[in-house]
């Protein structure tokens, strides 16, 4: 603490505005603070210095690795390793720090990927890089619960990502489905937990309440394997279980921003339900669905989630609480599976649906005094209007007033939020 501090405190106990007492709790209060902000600063460090440390080993290795016998690069395939786990072992036995724990594990889990690559290029063990890659996540996954560890979580999180990429985007002649992703994901989720129970607003916390919806947003679409229509039920219910997740009571007193399921469940679903405001993608759905494929298996799954967990939100905080972007998805199903084949019924409606949120989102910004919020309702309406401005024939002048009045709309809107809130502040 800064020592103008040391001396406003002292001031104020010599004018008997504050006890002595009470002076030593508040400099015990910002000390306490100062040195948490410290350990996690130590904390970064350490993980990237554990980061660094084993590149320039690998980098020295690197430098003489054809002079070496194969027994040498055998023995110095295992010397990250074996460093790693003693590093690790020493770190739970003598219980070290936060700071200890993270770069210990950040190191090991960047050794056993290293060791594996050495031993498969030493004795040519050949395998692809999918394989490579559930390996080296399958041995790490029990170094979170370990160490506890959020670098070792993250790190399991990404290495996850990028198999699921691998195996179902870019290896295009296996036509093998990475459902090892949902298990890597699953593991994950028990620490994930405990950091929503002990600290939910740490950025820890925030960190992951933003990669775990991305990175399952990203590696649904490796099971979309010939049957893209389906893709759209799967995402548009996937957002659906985002959204809903996000208004769980656990996440209700979280910032917005901090809250990753709640945003990319709006947005996700706002987008997506955009594209079938047109015409043309009702008229290019299929004649037939394929209720056997695994597309469709996959979304009877998640929409079991999605209504668990909106029943959930019923049962907590009553059937008031729920708003029109929890429930869309249920609506967007009985337009594909129902009404898909008539075409403009389906898109009518679904413009209808997408005014509607829009002006849900509208007043949940109204009712909580958050101009984010309202101002994302207006750009749904903003954008709807923009969407139909190229595939109607409205004349020009219509139009034009079309713009003016939501423009105007943006203006007031803001303008009356805002002194509502001057009146209330001033009351």
């Amino acid at each position: 603490m800064s020592s103008k501090f040391n001396k406003e405190l002292k001031e104020l106990v010599e004018n008997q505005v504050i006890s002595l007492e009470i002076a030593d709790k508040i400099s015990t209060y910002y000390d306490q603070k100062q040195g948490a902000k410290s350990n996690k600063l130590f904390t970064i460090f350490g993980i990237f210095g554990a980061l660094l440390v084993g590149s320039g080993i690998i980098l020295m290795l690197a430098h003489n690795w054809d002079d070496f016998s194969r027994l040498t690069k055998t023995i110095l395939a295992f010397v990250p390793l074996i460093i790693g786990q003693c590093n690790v072992g020493f770190s739970i036995l003598k219980n070290k720090s936060r700071t200890w724990k993270e770069a210990s594990g950040t190191f090991l889990f960047f050794a056993v990927g290293a060791s594996i690559s050495l031993v498969s290029q030493i004795y040519n063990i050949s395998g692809d890089l999918g394989v490579f890659l559930k390996t080296w996540t399958i041995l790490c996954l029990p170094l979170i619960y370990l160490l506890r560890s959020h670098a070792v979580a993250l790190l399991v999180i990404l290495s996850s990502t990028y198999y699921v990429a691998e195996v179902g985007f870019w290896s295009y002649r296996s036509r093998s489905i990475p459902w090892g992703y949902f298990i890597f994901m699953l593991g994950v989720v028990p620490h994930y937990w405990l950091l929503l129970k002990n600290n939910i607003s740490s950025n820890a916390t925030t960190v992951f309440n933003w990669i775990i919806p991305a990175s399952i947003m990203l590696g649904l679409g490796a099971f979309i394997k010939g049957n893209e229509e389906l893709g759209f039920i799967m995402y548009v219910t996937l957002f659906g279980v985002f959204y809903n997740i996000g208004r769980l009571s656990i996440f209700k007193k979280l910032r917005t921003l901090r809250n990753g399921f709640l945003i990319i469940g709006s947005l996700g679903t706002i987008f997506l339900l955009m594209m079938f405001t047109f015409k043309w993608i009702w008229e290019e759905m299929p004649d037939k669905t394929m209720y056997q494929a695994q597309e469709f298996y996959i979304s009877v799954v998640l929409v079991v989630i999605t209504i668990s967990t909106l029943l959930c939100n019923v049962v907590k905080n009553g059937i008031k609480s729920i708003n029109l972007f929890q429930v869309s998805f249920l609506i967007f199903w009985v337009l594909f599976f129902a009404l898909s084949q008539v075409e403009i019924v389906p898109m009518i409606l679904t413009n209808m649906l997408v005014f509607a949120l829009g002006i849900t989102a509208i007043k949940i910004g109204a009712d909580k005094f958050n101009f984010g919020i309202l101002n994302y309702g207006l750009l749904i309406v903003s954008i709807l209007i923009i969407c139909r401005f190229f595939d109607t024939d409205m004349s020009f002048v219509i139009r034009g007033l079309l713009f003016v009045i939501v423009g105007l709309g943006f203006f007031l809107t803001n303008y009356i939020m805002l002194k509502k809130q001057q009146k209330d502040f001033n009351l």
